[in-house]
């Protein structure tokens, strides 16, 4: 779907930037773990958006949630209606997406062509922080602005760690 990984970046950027909403960019270095992002950006763990590329059934979709947290699969399976899940693998991940475990921006449409799906847990907070198409930048803005403009569908979905 993308040449490569800038293009996801950048356009989330200016995106961000046509639909006025205001964020914060913030380079750091290459990060592997939601807990080595909230290090590295400097804030709370809890407001990080860690999103994965998930198998439901024979399509993929995205789940965005408090990087506090974990995916309960069960639950979504239930709340969907389907039998199988998976994590994509990091193959399809790169296939289907351009992007590496760890770089999965909290967007569906326009920016990657999947349904989007939030834990309430994310909008738990003032603000939201994550990975924009890259592990070693980070964006951070309002919760609200998020939702607003990603559009997710909203149910529960994890668990405490």
């Amino acid at each position: 779907m993308f040449a490569d990984v800038l293009d996801v970046h950048t356009a989330i950027r200016e995106w961000l930037e046509a639909e006025g909403v205001p964020f914060e960019e913030r380079a750091h270095e290459v990060v592997s773990t939601a807990a080595a992002a909230a290090a590295a950006r400097g804030t709370p763990l809890e407001i990080g958006a860690k999103t994965i590329l998930f198998k439901v059934d024979a399509s993929f979709a995205l789940f965005a949630f408090s990087a506090a947290r974990a995916l309960h699969s069960l639950l979504v399976r239930r709340k969907l209606g389907v039998r199988r899940t998976r994590f994509a693998t990091s193959e399809e991940l790169s296939s289907l997406a351009g992007l590496e475990r760890g770089a999965v921006p909290p967007f569906g449409k326009p920016i990657l062509p999947f349904p989007l799906y939030a834990d309430p847990s994310l909008l738990e907070n003032r603000q939201i922080a994550f990975t924009p198409g890259c592990r070693d930048h980070s964006i951070i803005m309002e919760s609200a602005a998020w939702k607003a403009l990603a559009e997710p569908t909203v149910f529960p979905f994890v668990r405490s760690c």
